[in-house]
């Protein structure tokens, strides 16, 4: 289909986009003259932006070291804590400087300058004149710099200022998302001035509706939708006629519906013209999908009855800290993906651009959240300063620059704000709901309620679009009878606690159990004192249809609070999550795998089998499996058949074997289908003492980009290759040919070990390297070694 365009059309040079990443410098400290264009920064540091300055240590209990009780975990009497942002130096002011170049051309253009995220409170200076600041470090941001610009070189410097308690877990410290210059025309499409919505869908066609506001009152707007495959389904020409929005409607015949099934994604081209010049051009990708939250029958997603089978995610990626990275990103949605993960809830915070962007293309319902805190105070120096000010502006950037993504399917205002309590919390609740709702009328908003009594008392809860319990499981009934909506949402569920291969006897259920070794046993029995297990929230997802899903916290572990061991000194990270910090699941993955995934085989064992010592004593074994029964053998003798029965919540969902007796040799188990026959099976044998290293990567070819990763699984196994999964070696690592090594994790919890340097000890038998391109394609090989091992060799590419 042709596109549009008026009579005596002038193709006129529109916008650029120009991602500052390379060419900065960076200095820990505050310097009164560092926004001088002739200030000497000839001794900082060379960075890339996105940068995260404080992942690289050391760690120190004294960072974040505080005397408190944590409200959140009903606490009512202070105590130490340590580690509870991830005893990492984030605290303190920094500065970044930068230079871009501007034409004589550009100085009659508007020139934008785009913040997706600076930890925290930048201040932002060109040419040594302030242009601006901010305040909140999840937020996206923008400055009109048109006035301050120069022909030539222009210098940008920002400051940044990390408070102590700040956060309540590790916030990173940096320019740790990009940084844009985007030059256009002063006749131009404003910045996220367009929303595409799609208000109307048959199987025959969709309606799609564009509204554009441009910078000026006269014009024509031309806009094209494309299907995936770059072929033009409609087109429409619009001149204005009220103030400077467009509103615009195409048809889409036969639309291709967008779901986590079947992530299709299109695209509209908007073309605006003045006097038959065209002055801008803006492509925004989208989804036709139609979402719909109806009392006693929950959400559907393109009329299909769908739970949200949700993690909730902290920012950080580990061993690269906050600085946001696309391949640590897709890596993680790809492990989701595999266990049945079917949503994200960004918490407690905004997403980052790129991770909305996988979410859209490899299909994951998003709930964007935007707040920890309102007006009342979590920790001293949080948002609570910067609420009055800017939580109305933080909205409407988060509202404005997301809302065409398909995957974000509801919005929240806030997580466990203590302004639950009172008359206050209920007309900031009616406010901040209010302004999405004016930003974004076909999404609904929720908050993550964990004070739901005092919720029900007031009329918070029920002014929410989406009620949303956090934990609670005892109150969904009465909080289902109570509130208005006609559904509930488990909008952060389990806090379930482990630590990946470490197992704790006895074994028997237990809240906010500690160890002197600061781990906590992965048989999935132990949770927080105001949490679950899993399998609570499984009964109420599978038995109640008022409520819609979950949002299990979390996804992966994070660094910073290391419940329960807040205050026991190394622990620095958390122990929460599905998967650890390095991204290998624990045995918790294979529980909810047997239940979200419903297209694959799921057949795990637990524990590991070698117990040198526990010989003769009752080791217990699990088996999560999406069949109903299985039978266990020890060295070959039968253990008894065991099924699934609704007795309690985990005999439903676990197979247990309680009364094991440990040899040494080997466990298997035979799953049986409905009928009775045997059809799958698995074995986990007794190791033997350590003698090789193996690898294995996620990918073995990658964009020589200079960021993109490969993540190398690395384990050893004896000399008949069993895998050790109790090896703690301490190897290292070294890449040559076309790469470099980025960082290296293991999980613990505990270690004080640093991510960027090529060493480190495996915890449980396993570590993850991560191996970086450079910006030059060809052949890379990591070599890893340990005292007494034989070497494991991985050859890797690089190609533009």
């Amino acid at each position: 289909m042709a596109v549009f365009f008026p009579k005596h059309e002038i193709i006129a040079q529109t916008r650029a986009i120009t991602t500052l990443e390379s060419g900065w410098k960076f200095q820990k400290g505050d310097f009164k003259n560092a926004m001088e264009v002739n200030f000497d920064d000839s001794k900082w540091q060379n960075v890339s932006v996105p940068h995260d300055w404080a992942i690289y240590g050391p760690f120190d209990k004294e960072i974040d070291k505080q005397n408190v009780a944590i409200v959140q975990n009903g606490e009512k009497v202070a105590s130490e804590k340590t580690g509870r942002t991830g005893a990492l130096p984030h605290i303190g002011t920094a500065w970044y400087r930068t230079q871009f170049d501007i034409s004589e051309s550009d100085l009659s253009k508007k020139v934008i300058l785009l913040f997706e995220g600076a930890m925290s409170e930048p201040q932002i200076f060109l040419n040594g004149k302030k242009i601006g600041e901010w305040a909140y470090g999840y937020s996206y941001f923008y400055f009109d710099i048109s006035e301050f610009i120069k022909k030539g070189k222009n210098t940008l410097a920002v400051q940044l200022t990390n408070k102590a308690f700040a956060s309540r877990w590790y916030p990173g410290a940096g320019l740790y998302r990009k940084v844009s210059l985007i030059t256009k025309n002063k006749e131009s499409i404003n910045q996220w001035g367009t929303f595409i919505t799609t208000p109307f869908i048959s199987k025959e066609s969709a309606k799609v509706n564009v509204k554009t506001k441009v910078s000026v009152e006269n014009g024509t707007l031309v806009t094209t939708i494309f299907n995936a495959e770059e072929t033009a389904l409609g087109s429409d020409k619009s001149t204005l006629e009220f103030g400077q929005e467009f509103d615009q409607n195409i048809k889409v015949k036969n639309p291709n519906l967008w779901s986590p099934e079947n992530p299709y994604l299109y695209k509209a081209v908007t073309q605006f013209f003045v006097e038959g010049v065209l002055k801008d051009e803006v492509t925004t990708r989208f989804g036709i999908r139609e979402i719909k939250y109806e009392a006693n029958k929950g959400f559907s997603l393109n009329g299909e009855v769908t739970k949200f089978k949700g993690v909730c995610l902290h920012h950080d990626l580990g061993p690269l800290g906050t600085a946001v990275n696309i391949a640590a990103l897709r890596r993680q949605l790809v492990i989701l993906k595999d266990m049945g993960c079917n949503a994200i809830r960004s918490s407690h915070n905004m997403p980052s651009f790129e991770q909305l962007q996988l979410c859209d293309e490899m299909g994951f319902m998003f709930l964007a959240e935007s707040f920890d805190e309102w007006a009342k105070p979590k920790v001293e120096n949080g948002y609570n300063r910067f609420f009055e000010a800017y939580a109305e502006k933080d909205i409407v950037n988060l509202v404005h620059a997301t809302r065409n993504h398909p995957s974000i399917v509801m919005w929240s205002s806030g997580n466990e704000v203590p302004d639950q309590w009172g008359n206050e919390g209920v007309k900031r609740a009616k406010w901040l709901q209010d302004l999405f709702h004016r930003e974004d009328p076909t999404r609904p908003v929720t908050v993550g309620m964990d004070q739901v009594k005092a919720t029900m008392e007031s009329g918070f809860g029920a002014l929410l679009d989406v009620p949303g319990l956090n934990y609670r499981v005892h109150l969904y009934e009465e909080a289902f009878d109570k509130f208005p909506q006609g559904f509930i949402l488990g909008s952060e569920t389990a806090s379930t606690v482990s630590s990946r291969g470490i197992y704790k006897f006895p074994v028997e259920k237990a809240s906010m159990k500690t160890y002197p070794d600061f781990q906590s046993s992965s048989y999935d029995f132990e949770y927080c004192s105001w949490s679950n297990l899993p399998d609570d929230d499984f009964v109420l997802q599978d038995d109640k249809p008022w409520v819609i899903g979950e949002f299990v916290w979390t996804g992966f572990d994070y660094l910073g609070e290391p419940t329960p061991y807040d205050n026991s000194w190394p622990s620095r990270s958390s122990y929460f999550g599905i998967s650890d910090l390095a991204g290998l699941p624990k045995d918790r993955f294979y529980l909810y795998r047997s239940r979200w995934n419903t297209d694959a085989e799921t057949l795990h064992i637990l524990p590991h089998w070698n117990w040198e010592g526990r010989e003769g004593e009752k080791t217990p074994v699990f088996v999560y499996t999406n069949y109903d029964a299985a039978e266990l053998f020890v060295n070959g003798k039968s253990m008894g058949i065991q099924k699934k029965n609704p007795s309690t919540p985990q005999n439903r969902y676990r197979l247990m074997w309680m009364d094991v007796i440990y040899q040494p040799g080997s466990i298997k188990v035979v799953a049986f289908d409905k009928t009775g026959h045997p059809v799958a099976e698995n074995e986990i044998k007794t190791a033997g003492k350590p003698y090789q290293i193996v690898l294995k990567s996620d990918r073995k070819i990658i964009k020589a980009d200079g960021k993109d990763l490969v993540f190398v699984e690395v384990a050893v196994v004896d000399k008949n290759g069993i895998p050790c999964p109790t090896a703690t070696n301490q190897l290292q690592f070294k890449v040559s040919g076309n790469g470099k090594f980025r960082a290296a994790c293991n999980g613990d919890a505990t270690s004080l070990e640093l991510f960027h340097l090529p060493t480190m000890k495996l915890f449980s038998g396993k570590l993850v390297v991560l191996v970086e391109s450079t910006k030059v394609a060809g052949p890379m090989e990591l070599l890893v070694s340990g005292k007494g091992l034989q070497k494991g060799r991985l050859k890797l590419q690089a190609t533009h």
